[in-house]
């Protein structure tokens, strides 16, 4: 079924509404997430000479723009949530942009890295290849994007207040080099447990 903007805007709202109302309680539950491995997984393909341009696209509260920003990187957020953009400018001194995701305003071949953990599965299917495309623009030549998921069978819908669309790595895949990517590594987390255990699809792209 196609999506109107009518519903797209319905998915926006609700999705970051509910992210504004557990606000507080979503940056203390993850404040001690360990994402050392997928901050890694960037930065090791990342070419040239550091410091590096990052976009964190879906910042939250600003974690790991603290984080990149103590690395010595040139880390810049961005969310669409208002109150996680008021606490990520707050506790990472960072700039950080308010955008809505389905309206992108980025600039051309700016970034050596986009960070983007846990935040693409909110994009509805059709939209994705869109704001792909968009990624990969603000992405200087050879600029490296991760991205991290909750794995799923392809489907899409709600999730409480949220809106999500959860892919396996094939259709993953196929959206991502259809969007001018080509694949460097992937993994699923967290690591050491068997396969049934691991909900999150990581995956490292090139943009060529």
């Amino acid at each position: 079924m196609k999506l109107d903007p009518q519903d797209l805007a319905q998915i926006t709202d609700t999705t970051v509404g509910h992210y504004n109302s557990v606000a507080d309680d979503f940056r203390e539950g993850t404040r001690d997430h360990d994402v050392s491995q997928n901050i890694d997984a960037l930065l090791r393909h990342i070419e040239g000479a550091a410091p590096f341009h990052i976009l964190d696209f879906g910042c939250g509260p600003g974690r790991d723009l603290k984080t990149f920003t103590a690395m010595g990187h040139i880390a810049i957020g961005l969310d669409g949530t208002e109150r996680f953009t008021e606490m990520a400018r707050a506790d990472s001194g960072c700039e950080v942009w308010q955008q809505n995701f389905l309206t992108l305003n980025l600039p051309a071949k700016y970034f050596d890295g986009i960070f983007a953990n846990a935040v693409l599965f909110h994009i509805p299917r059709q939209e994705l290849p869109r704001v792909l495309r968009e990624l990969h623009a603000t992405l200087k030549p050879g600029g490296v994007l991760f991205s991290s998921n909750p794995r799923g069978d392809n489907k899409e819908g709600w999730n409480g207040g949220r809106y999500g669309s959860y892919h396996d790595l094939e259709n993953w895949r196929e959206l991502l080099t259809e969007a001018g990517f080509v694949e460097l590594e992937h993994y699923f987390r967290p690591a050491g447990v068997p396969r049934e255990q691991q909900p999150w699809l990581a995956s490292v792209w090139r943009k060529v």
